[in-house]
């Protein structure tokens, strides 16, 4: 699985589920950089037949739409779609 590291202030483990294709995915990635959070991230559309199935089955757990983007914090909270007001809420500086 491809898996891509981005460094930053710790927010705890942050792992953001998108598609290469979705400009919500990028909106939301975008934001996460501005706030300078670390994070990893998986293109699951890029993500070989087995891996793709393996990672929608976390997606499902934590976003019973299946939809993209979805951010799992922690293994304990997730956000599901481009939510700024909850990202920066979540993860910002209070900002």
């Amino acid at each position: 699985m491809d898996i891509k590291h981005i460094e930053g202030k710790k927010k705890g483990k942050v792992m953001l589920y998108a598609l290469s294709t979705c400009v919500w995915c990028k909106k939301t990635k975008r934001l996460l950089n501005q706030l300078g959070v670390d994070y990893s991230y998986v293109d699951v559309d890029l993500a070989s037949p087995e891996d793709k199935e393996q990672i929608n089955s976390v997606v499902l757990r934590w976003n019973p739409s299946g939809s993209y983007p979805t951010i799992v914090i922690d293994e304990k909270q997730s956000i599901a779609g481009y939510d700024p007001d909850k990202i920066k809420e979540v993860l910002g500086n209070g900002e």
